[in-house]
């Protein structure tokens, strides 16, 4: 089992969501969150500022500004994860910055609490 997490624009969600449930993956969590990648940073004015300097300080304005993103959460078997990946992808690349990240991370255990069941039987894309 493997954990597919996706940081996305806010005003691509209904696509993505879309875009998952026609590549067959309906179980998903999803939660408004706040970040940046690298390109909002002047990184030389950052590190002026965090050495005091006030000129550095100044220029920085709305740089550190954090902006809305959406982060979805699925859990799914291991080979669905190339079927997930690819379809937050190809729905959310534009070739811009902020298009987004995705993570890929290993489960360990899973267990459904309303049966007892456990392993791959509590997911729902099997």
């Amino acid at each position: 089992m493997k954990e597919v997490m996706a940081i996305i624009r806010m005003n691509m969600m209904n696509k993505t969501k879309k875009s998952l449930t026609d590549a067959g993956i309906s179980s998903m969590h999803a939660r408004e969150c706040l970040g940046r990648g690298k390109g909002l940073v002047d990184f030389k004015l950052l590190r002026g500022a965090e050495e005091g300097y006030e000129e550095a300080i100044s220029q920085l304005g709305s740089s550190q500004r954090l902006v809305p993103k959406r982060m979805l959460s699925m859990i799914v078997p291991d080979e669905l994860v190339g079927r997930v990946v690819t379809a937050i992808i190809d729905t959310n690349r534009t070739g811009k910055s902020g298009d987004g990240k995705i993570f890929v991370m290993p489960v360990m255990e899973s267990y459904r609490i309303r049966t007892g069941e456990a392993g791959n039987e509590t997911l729902d894309e099997i």
